[in-house]
This record gives structure tokens, sequence and C-alpha cells, in this order.
């Protein structure tokens, strides 16, 4: 048996509550192979005896079990990726015991409590037309005069400069929630929209003419500089005016606010409906962010790590300190899935989390918040009910 002391650190670690030098600890503890073997024997019991506590359902178990062996192979993923050798060992360990439960449940097949809607994205053409975009196929897009205008390729549409318009057409994409898509506009500026987003923009931009696009939702944009003509983000009641930059919006018709966190370059930003030549109310700088209050008509500025808000263009979601409501809603929009909050004491109480969206279902999202934070759901027609 291991020393009080070592037993205190592995409580902790099962726990997710061990720190760095605790981490550290342990690391060189099970260099020992019978220090791995009983390392393992414990990380075994530790998963059957919780899962069996929480889900009766032998079934159950066993599908919980192989979601678990999945995040803990991305974890040593990301060890390997960012060269941190000195916690391989434990990674290893944890790799040995996804092995360990594949062979004895590989032939389950695993089916999802809870499934998508899916939904596709469109696009619609200045004549009102609308056309399905595929995120895996491949097309042309042509104007009203059969010329080529653009080409879309996968989850990437990029439109030409090569026709010359003498008044502004425009498209509108709308990207329904659980998915996300690529535009490069014809001045080589770069779109990223995420879940639940819309963008209505001209096919062509005209010389001489004020680029402006109409924001609702959440987008990345890197803007190719031109000076002479600058480029606007309309969202909705707030003007964000750039020559050349990167910056992040989030304009959700159902937000209270408007947030803008400008990645490099410079932005200003003003209430809509101001004349086009109007000084911006409020300039930003890099590693800040800009809040319009939709109520107050206000803006608000402060510094903010940037990660934290583009880091859904890696398909990972991050929350610091964030309410629950909130995170309800990321959820809802990352996932295409109704939940419903019963439990109102939870509305404003804050937590942190990172998720793989790509990697994690909502059903591992939502058992991380039972196990770690005691918060009860169930699974009523397709839909998540938190009590």
């Amino acid at each position: 048996m291991p020393n009080s002391e070592i037993q205190k650190y592995l409580i902790k670690f099962l726990n997710n509550s061990a720190n760095k030098e605790e981490l550290d600890m342990l690391n060189v503890w099970v260099q020992n192979p019978l220090n791995e073997k009983l390392f393992r024997d414990l990380i075994k019991t530790h998963y059957v005896i919780t899962l069996g506590m929480n889900t009766p359902d032998s079934k159950e178990i066993k599908e919980r079990l192989l979601r678990e062996i999945r995040k803990e192979k991305s974890v040593l993923y990301r060890l390997q990726q960012k060269s941190i050798l000195k916690y391989a060992a434990v990674a290893v360990v944890f790799l040995g015991i996804g092995y360990f439960f594949q062979a004895s449940f590989l032939n389950n097949t695993v089916e999802p409590l809870i499934t998508p809607s899916e939904e596709a994205i469109t696009l619609q053409l200045e004549n009102g037309d609308v056309q399905i975009i595929s995120p895996d196929g491949q097309t042309q897009l042509v104007d009203a005069k059969g010329k080529v205008v653009g080409t879309q390729k996968g989850t990437q549409l990029v439109y030409t400069n090569e026709v010359e318009n003498k008044t502004l057409v425009y498209n509108t994409i709308t990207i329904p929630y659980g998915k996300t898509f690529e535009i490069t506009l014809s001045d080589k500026t770069i779109v990223y929209l995420n879940s639940g987003t819309s963008l209505r923009y001209p096919v062509q931009f005209i010389d001489g003419k004020q680029r402006q696009v109409f924001l609702k939702g959440e987008a990345y944009f890197d803007v190719a500089k031109d000076k002479n003509n600058p480029f606007v983000v309309n969202a909705q009641e707030l003007d964000i005016q750039v020559v050349g930059t990167e910056f992040n919006v989030i304009a959700y018709p159902e937000d209270q606010e408007t947030d803008v966190v400008l990645i490099e370059g410079s932005v200003g930003l003003t209430e809509s409906g101001q004349p086009v030549n109007t000084t911006p109310s409020t300039l930003l700088k890099p590693g800040f962010k800009g809040s319009f209050d939709k109520e107050q008509k206000t803006i608000n500025t402060s510094k903010v790590n940037t990660s934290l808000y583009t880091s859904w263009m890696d398909g990972n979601i991050v929350f610091r300190n964030e309410p629950f409501d909130n995170i309800v809603k990321r959820l809802e929009r990352q996932y295409n899935t109704t939940i419903i909050n019963n439990n109102k004491s939870l509305s404003n109480e804050k937590f942190n989390a990172t998720i793989e969206v790509k990697k994690e279902t909502l059903e591992d999202v939502l058992n991380y918040f039972n196990k770690v934070h005691n918060i009860q759901y169930q699974i009523i027609n397709n839909k998540v009910v938190i009590n």
C-alpha cells in the first residue's frame, strides 16, 4: 500500500483537485512498475465503483466507460502534442486502462441518448433563391448573368473579384446550430462563422464605396487592408469600423450585449444609424473587449484573454467564471439541442470548463457537470431537462 501522503495525492488526483506539485510527486511515484500496477488497479476500480453507484444499469456503465476512455485518450494526445513529457507516465497509464476496457466492451454498440437536430447551411441569393450548402460538397456560384462569382469546397466559400459590377448584389449565408463555416469575400477578407449565425454581404465590393456586411450571431473577421475603402460590420445596433485587422464579434439577437474582441489592429465602435463619417464613440486596442449594452445604449471596455473568445475556431469552447445560463445558451448553439433549466438557483452561479465540441458529446459535458458539480439532469423526448 502507498504511504499516507501518496494516498492523499491519489485521492485528490481522482477528484480532479491535485495541483502541479502533487502531480509531480505522483509522476515520480508511478515510475516504479509495482506502483504503476497499483495505480492501474486503483483507476479501474474507481471508475467501476463511481459509475456503478450513479448508474445501476450495466449497459449504461459500459457506454459511459467507453466515453471516459475516449476522453482520456484525447488527453494523452494533447499532452504528447505539447511535449509535456513529465506527465507522460500518467498518460500512458490511462492509455492502458483504455485498452483494458475496450477489450472487454468493444463489441457493444453505443447509441447516443441525445440526437442533435440536423439542419442545412443555406445561401440566399439576391433574387431570393435559396441554395443548400453541403459541408462536403463542391460547386460554383454564378450570378444572374451566369458568370462565376465564387466556388465552394467543403466548409469554405471563396468569392472572386473578376466580375465587374456597378451595383451591389448581396448574398446571405445562414449557419445553423451545431455547424461552422468559412467565407473569403471578394476583397480577400476572411470570415469564420460560428453556429447560429447569418451574414449578409456583397458578392463583390465596389471600389470607392464603403465595404459593409451585416452580421447576426458570432464571427471572426480577418479584414483585408484597404485604406481607401473602410470595412464596416453592422452587428444590428452596433457598427464596427475597421481598415485592416482581426477581431471577433458576438452579436446574437437574444443576447443583452454585443461583444467585440480585438486581436490586432484597431476598431471603432459606434451605435448604428450614425452618418458614415462619424468619429467612432469608442476605439479598441488589441487585447480589449468592447461590450455594447442594447438596452442602455452604452459601450464599456475591458482587458480580456482573447483566446477565450477565439477558441471556438479550434473546436473548443472555454468558460471562465461564466454564469450557468450563458453556458446553457452556448451548449444549445454548439450541439443544436434544447436545454431546459428548471433549477433557477443555478442560473447565475458561475463555473469554469473547457469543452472540445468535436470530441465530446453533449452527454459527456452533462456527465462532467453531474460528477463535478452534482448538477442533475434528465433526457426527455430528446431534450435535456436540468432539475
